[in-house]
């Protein structure tokens, strides 16, 4: 399984999920990001993300590698979308499997934080009232800061 992935697509969070069930996991975290509509007060009709897919999927798979050496998690998996999304669809999963919760929680709270951060995905917001904005993920939601 690769640990990082840039989608252009839809996917089944399900096969992801299922690949990190180890039978030394007695714990298992995951992260959802929707897209929703709203950010800094203004109604958001829809956004696309873009990327640097190369570098992205470079840097993302290092971020993950990171994490399992820095938390002792036994395997983690990111994959974020890139393309036109509409409000409730599903931007970014990440999922993560430890020997224990801690870890896991951790873990996966460090690398959807280190992939807003590091890696090169930026979303163009389109609002209610015509505007549009290019966003970094990190940059997206000040309220999001450490998250």
């Amino acid at each position: 399984m690769t640990r990082f992935r840039i989608a252009d697509a839809p996917f089944d969070i399900a096969p992801l999920r299922e690949a990190l069930l180890h039978d030394q996991a007695g714990a298992f975290a995951a992260f959802e990001g929707w897209v929703r509509d709203h950010n800094e007060g203004r109604p958001v009709r829809g956004l696309r993300y873009e990327a640097y897919v190369g570098l992205a999927d470079a840097e993302g798979g290092r971020i993950v590698d990171e994490a399992l050496a820095r938390f002792g998690a036994i395997d983690a998996c990111c994959v974020h979308r890139i393309g036109e999304l509409a409000i409730g669809e599903l931007a970014v999963w990440v999922g993560v499997s430890a020997a224990h919760r801690g870890a896991a929680f951790d873990a996966c709270r460090w690398i959807i934080d280190e992939v807003k951060s590091r890696v090169p995905i930026w979303k163009h917001e389109r609002y209610a009232d015509g505007d549009a904005d290019w966003l970094h993920p990190r940059q997206a939601d000040p309220s999001d800061s450490g998250h």
